[in-house]
């Protein structure tokens, strides 16, 4: 029977897929845990990052209750990744995505190992991700048969074991990435929908520019993915101020252009037994759509709150006097 669903709703029918199913990021270049685990504590601290995406903003369809709703993509994110010393470091990744009746949880555990380089040059890491993939399919449908045995009506959900791997090689002003996710690429069988395996590389180069005394670094990233049926192309400029202001532009092949601003914070401070190295960080983007869904949507809204800090204890001197000499 047919059914009169929104463009949206359409790719979550019950037919057997395989498509993206991993977050889309504009500023990934902050994130990076959730698709490489081989950057599971770098730079020695412990951070905490936030993400929040409305993407496609506008796009709505019929409520089966009446009126419109929003169907349009918005995904949460939380990282949390942590240096454990003896070069290991772990990471916690968790995201939920919703795309009008479709939802997408994951929780994975990350772990790495960046001394796999002998010391004094650049480092290489490896890192393992295991987790749990979840997707289920909402009861808001709109329909013409309501007898029709193909649209869910309680609300299905299914989910599956998770594996990940991930390199990476980095120095004070580059890195190389190269990281697969979903490697179980499991069948949800009740769901009629396949979770397919996806394939990442990055890098990125730092370029200290003349300035006059001002600092500034222009930092550039790449990103590259693909799950062999679609390929995306992210690539990033971005020019960070004093140490504490940036603004950059992204370019999405085919999809959309976006604009960026941020700041940078970090801090020092000395305790009894211990110095504290605090980074603050928050970022916003808007994608400016230049597919045809430009048609339908008013752009994508991004934003990015980060906090990490550094411990290091601190030497102690013993000092003594010798009493003759008072």
């Amino acid at each position: 029977m047919k059914r009169v669903l929104s463009i949206l709703l359409v790719v979550v029918a019950f037919s057997s897929v395989k498509a993206q199913q991993d977050p889309q990021f504009t500023q990934w270049f902050n994130d990076k845990l959730s698709f490489n685990p081989a950057v599971a504590g770098l730079n020695d601290a412990h951070c905490f990052s936030l993400f929040y995406r409305n993407q496609w903003s506008g796009f709505t369809a019929p409520n089966a209750g009446g009126g419109d709703v929003a169907v349009n993509p918005k995904t949460f994110m939380f990282n949390y990744s942590g240096y454990f010393g003896n070069g290991i470091g772990g990471g916690v990744n968790f995201y939920n995505d919703q795309l009008g009746n479709e939802t997408n949880n994951i929780v994975k555990f990350s772990g790495a190992y960046h001394n796999l380089l002998p010391a004094g040059g650049p480092k290489l890491s490896a890192g393992l991700s295991l987790g749990l993939y979840q997707k289920s399919l909402g009861d808001n449908w709109i329909f013409i048969d309501e007898n029709d045995p193909s649209i869910p009506n309680q609300g299905p959900s299914q989910g599956t074991f998770d594996l990940g791997l991930g390199l990476y090689l980095y120095d004070s002003d580059y890195y190389v990435g190269l990281s697969a996710t979903h490697l179980t690429a499991a069948d949800l069988d009740e769901l009629g929908i396949a979770v397919a395996r996806h394939y990442f590389f990055m890098a990125g180069k730092d370029f200290n520019l003349p300035s006059g005394g001002v600092p500034m670094l222009l930092r550039t990233n790449l990103l590259a993915k693909s799950d062999f049926n679609k390929t995306a192309l992210d690539v990033n400029a971005n020019v960070l101020f004093n140490n504490m202001f940036y603004a950059g532009l992204s370019y999405r092949l085919g999809d959309a252009i976006a604009p960026m601003v941020g700041i940078e914070h970090c801090i020092s401070k000395n305790g009894a037994s211990s110095v504290s190295n605090q980074c603050f960080k928050a970022g916003y983007s808007y994608d400016v759509t230049t597919s045809d869904l430009n048609t339908y949507s008013s752009g994508s809204h991004e934003i990015f709150l980060s906090y990490c800090i550094k411990l290091t204890n601190k030497v102690i001197i013993s000092k003594h006097s010798n009493p003759r000499f008072l």
